[in-house]
């Protein structure tokens, strides 16, 4: 069958070159006729027994044939004419191949003689060797020494007749070893005559100068993983082999052996993805031009980033997970930026047992990659190259983390909106040009959607301030006509009350009222700073202890630092700020875990701390909700309590910052200028004196 399919193939393509072969080339009827007569061989190898005669007779012309195929192939850039040892040395080969004549009379003369027959196998092999390794000369002569032009036109017709006679030396080869041919590679030969026909023929197309081989990556890929299957078990059927020379009990502890090493290396080894990585890189690296196919990157990174559901990660952890995916990275950070302009943790992809600190990273190092757009490789930065003054910016968590390869900036319009850290691929490589490229390009589609997320949700917020805004708005009025009616209720007491008694305790009632409507409506219409209110020295630990007495009744608050720390500073504000934040802890942490807070200075600022060992936040919470209005992690909550207290204290010129661990609790810190350093700043009045919250 395999001869039978071979003499078809063959047939198909001498009549294809002969009705659509480019009638230029002057190789043309040669190939014809090599093409024909080896459909010819391949049907008298089919009809007869391997070794007849005729079988011979038709392989010498075959032979022949495809030996002034190579010849004619010289000249399509003229050098049958110029290279004089191609023309002596084509003529030594088919002297050689024609030699068989001679010894096929000399066998068939002497048919009963076995030690004439050996000589005449061994010495017709031992020709056909020499005509297999003289031809395989000659085309890498061909290929190598032909122009770029004619390289393009010749590549497939040279690839063709190297198969060729790659296996026929090997078919000889062996043979000569074994004494007589191999029965499985004398079957494969008409399959392979008909196999290497195909690209041969492709050759003789008009195009075939622009035609090039494209296998499909996945195709490739699998292909190689079968290969290397193969390998493995044809190593396995080798020793088995081996160890059946061996007998008794030594025999069968070594299968047994090596039946449990062969299981445990299969089940630990060809699974793993260090293997698929290096296979891919492998393929990638010789077989194909480019080491991305961009058609599939774009879909998968389509497919990635468009996933919605409520089972489905966020958009933050979905944007570094495309990210990695182009680099086969298996893991990485999406860092964003805070409104200080320093970067945060925003999304944590699979990046196992990393503490990133906050910040981690600083705003100069955006600052950097913004003008330059350059992707940090981060191997350089160890090594010391710096190109753009980027690696005194690289923090240093960053360097010290060995799985850290690359930094991409995320850029959408000339400004960062996040910078993408991805992890080493588990088959170590270095960034090139095309990884730059596409990293690039993706970087900025990525910052695009991160940046319209960001719009989106400016927009809703400001949507809920205006509706807020405007049921504020009722509620004040409400509010002060109830002022202006009770107002108006006490001077109608004062002056028609009869009973003395009623009239004292009515007054008392209404004026303790009137009192806290004023003070509720001066405090709904407050946000951020309060005009006209001036800032006072107030100790924070006086402050803090306060805070801790007020709150303390409901739930454990300790103290457990309370150095003196004068601030200037608006003590109603301070003391609301406060409040909010201890209450959030409080919400936070379990019925029984305490809430710490501890007051001390730096010399230069006031610190105020607030610790529990609660529920933690997420990075995505810290970044995009806890100072959003509106926007609470507690069940019923507003949202508005932490927004207040960060308010509260960047109006009297301190800030507020916050750590968080999922499942471990959280730290609030107060930063608020000490009044001795105000002062001499120039930023506060001469005061002496210090007033207790």
């Amino acid at each position: 069958m395999a001869y039978t399919a071979g003499a078809i193939v063959c047939a198909i393509a001498a009549f294809w070159i002969a009705s659509r072969g480019d009638e230029s080339r002057s190789d043309r009827t040669p190939a014809i006729i090599a093409l024909a007569l080896t459909a010819n061989w391949c049907f008298a190898a089919a009809s007869f027994q391997p070794g007849r005669p005729i079988v011979e007779l038709t392989e010498i012309a075959r032979n022949l044939a495809w030996l002034f195929v190579l010849f004619r192939l010289f000249a399509n850039d003229g050098r049958d004419e110029t290279l004089r040892l191609v023309r002596p040395t084509v003529l030594a080969l088919c002297f050689v191949e024609a030699l068989h004549f001679l010894l096929l009379l000399i066998d068939m003369s002497n048919p009963m003689t076995t030690e004439v027959s050996t000589l005449v196998f061994e010495t017709a092999t031992l020709f056909r060797i020499m005509v297999a390794v003289g031809a395989l000369v000659l085309v890498h002569n061909l290929y190598v020494g032909a122009a770029t032009p004619s390289r393009r036109l010749l590549r497939w017709n040279a690839a063709a007749l190297t198969g060729l006679w790659a296996f026929d030396l090997n078919f000889y080869t062996i043979a000569y070893i074994l004494g007589s041919p191999s029965p499985e590679l004398t079957a494969l030969r008409g399959l392979a005559a008909g196999m290497l026909a195909i690209p041969f023929t492709m050759g003789f197309n008009r195009a075939a100068a622009g035609l090039e081989f494209r296998p499909s990556r996945a195709v490739t890929f699998r292909s190689l993983s079968l290969l290397v299957i193969g390998a493995y078990l044809l190593l396995m059927i080798g020793l088995a082999r081996w160890l059946d020379l061996l007998s008794g009990d030594l025999a069968r502890l070594v299968q047994v052996g090596l039946v449990i090493a062969a299981g445990a290396l299969a089940l630990v080894w060809l699974p793993s993805d260090q293997l698929r990585g290096w296979l891919r890189v492998t393929a990638i690296k010789h077989l194909f031009k480019h080491r991305y196919d961009y058609r599939n990157e774009w879909i998968r990174f389509t497919q990635t980033i468009g996933r919605t559901g409520f089972d489905e990660s966020s958009l933050s952890e979905r944007t570094i997970k495309a990210l990695a995916d182009i680099t086969d990275s298996p893991a990485g950070l999406l860092l964003m930026p805070d409104e200080d302009g320093a970067f945060q943790l925003a999304a944590n992809w699979r990046w196992q047992g990393l503490e990133v600190p906050a910040p981690a990273a600083p705003g100069t190092l955006a600052a950097v990659l913004e003008r330059t757009e350059l992707i940090v490789d981060v191997d350089e930065v160890r090594s010391g190259i710096d190109h753009y003054g980027e690696r005194g910016f690289v923090p240093e968590w960053l360097k010290e983390e060995s799985r850290a390869w690359a930094v991409v900036p995320l850029l959408h319009f000339d400004r960062i909106v996040g910078l993408g850290v991805l992890s080493r691929p588990l088959v170590a490589r270095k960034l090139d040009w095309e990884d730059f490229d596409l990293l690039s390009v993706v970087g900025r589609q990525l910052a695009s959607y991160l940046a319209e997320q960001a719009g989106q949700a400016a927009l809703l917020e400001a949507g809920r301030f205006d509706e807020f805004n405007r049921r504020m708005a009722f509620v004040m009025h409400d509010i002060k006509n109830l002022s202006s009616q009770m107002s108006l209720l006490l001077r109608n007491a004062e002056k028609h009350a009869d009973k003395p008694e009623f009239r004292k305790d009515m007054l008392v009632t209404l004026r303790n009222s009137a009192d806290k409507l004023n003070t509720l409506l001066a405090r709904l219409a407050r946000y951020g700073p309060r005009e006209g209110t001036a800032r006072q020295p107030v100790d924070l630990a006086l402050a803090a202890r306060a805070v801790v007495e007020r709150c303390g009744r409901a739930h454990p608050v300790n103290m457990v630092r309370d150095e003196s720390a004068v601030v200037l500073c608006d003590p109603e504000a301070l003391e609301q700020a406060l409040v909010h934040l201890v209450q959030n802890a409080i919400d936070a942490s379990d019925s029984n875990s305490p809430v710490a807070m501890e007051v001390y200075s730096d010399g230069i600022s006031g610190k105020l701390q607030i610790i529990d060992n609660g529920k933690g936040m997420s990075p995505q919470f810290l970044r995009s909700g806890l100072f959003k209005p509106f926007v609470s992690s507690k069940e019923g909550g507003f949202g508005i309590g932490a927004f207040e207290a960060r308010e509260m204290i960047r109006s009297m010129g301190g800030r507020l910052d916050v750590e968080s661990r999922e499942g471990i609790g959280t730290r609030f810190t107060v930063t608020i200028p000490l009044q001795a350093a105000d002062r001499l700043i120039g930023k506060a009045p001469d005061t002496q004196t210090c007033e207790n919250v």
